[in-house]
């Protein structure tokens, strides 16, 4: 679930950057976050009475860390190579993995690090640096993003949790791409969004849910360590862009740190894991009897 949605999120958002000519680079964020939002409250519908208050709190800020991931890194690949930026966005899910327990995974952060350093390949000098801070803000949000779904998605039954953080992200991000957004919307690049909406975050969002039910934060964080190379091979393909010796070498190496990570990183189970429902079910000739209703885990 994990490396499915690592693909599904870079295709999307390689498939994103000739929309930015007719969106703009905010408005691409904020109209897929859109409809996103809308999707999942359409699907999921969730109810005031599943959530306590502060796991509603969690979710609000959830969604506004999912904001700050979407628009920053829209706003990174806008002034860096597609590669380079994914690479240092993955320095949040580094970081969650480096300061996670365990001191034997460290070996395959400290591995993946090192993969990363040779994907963006500092010594040749010439980054953007607006690019630099757009992309190391979105690996903020991207650590704040691990930790706060696995909080929601322990604390919440099913896709709740997401169906509420993705409306609060999208008001976020129409927020801050409203006013750039004028004149620009017409039916054909907003259907169009609608397609990578779906694309990313919807599909890679709700893996990432349930792949953090399964995974520690700190085991999660370093099998991220696969998404630069995913945006390597998918900008080989889409956008045209061969790598180097150096770069090839880093995609070997966080491949090796992923599959290391995953091998030692399952969770046990959430102190607090939501309850299963309890609901009616009537069986003929007899009285109505209890039937459990579990979370789907």
């Amino acid at each position: 679930m994990g490396v499915a949605s690592m693909v599904t999120v870079q295709f999307g958002s390689a498939l994103a950057i000739p929309m930015f000519a007719k969106l703009g680079v905010l408005g691409t964020a904020g109209v897929r976050l859109a409809w996103a939002g809308i999707v999942l409250l359409v699907l999921v519908r969730p109810r005031r009475r599943d959530f306590a208050g502060r796991d509603l709190a969690a979710c609000a800020g959830l969604g506004v860390v999912t904001a700050g991931l979407m628009v920053f890194f829209a706003l990174a690949i806008a002034r860096l190579p597609f590669g380079t930026a994914s690479a240092l966005e993955f320095l949040g899910p580094l970081a969650v993995s480096l300061f996670g327990p365990g001191h034997g995974r460290r070996v395959w952060t400290g591995a993946a690090g090192l993969g990363v350093v040779l994907l963006t390949e500092p010594w040749h000098g010439g980054v953007d640096p607006l690019g630099l801070a757009f992309a190391l803000a979105a690996a903020a949000c991207w650590a704040s993003y691990i930790l706060l779904t696995q909080h929601v998605g322990d604390r919440v039954t099913g896709l709740s949790g997401l169906a509420v953080s993705m409306p609060v992200a999208a008001v976020v991000s129409m927020l801050v791409a409203g006013p750039t957004l004028g004149g620009r919307l017409s039916w054909e690049p907003v259907l169009i969004m609608l397609g990578l909406a779906v694309l990313s975050p919807l599909v890679p969002y709700a893996l990432e849910f349930q792949a953090l039910r399964r995974l520690t934060a700190s085991s999660f964080g370093t099998l991220m360590s696969l998404e630069p190379a995913i945006a390597l091979g998918i900008g080989i393909v889409v956008l045209h862009q061969i790598p180097g010796t150096g770069p090839a070498l880093g995609v070997a190496l966080v491949v090796v740190a992923g599959v290391g990570a995953t091998s030692s990183g399952a969770r046990p189970e959430p102190e607090h894991a939501p309850a299963p429902a309890v609901m009616a079910v009537p069986v003929a000739g007899a009285e109505e009897r209890p039937a459990l209703v579990g979370a789907g885990r």
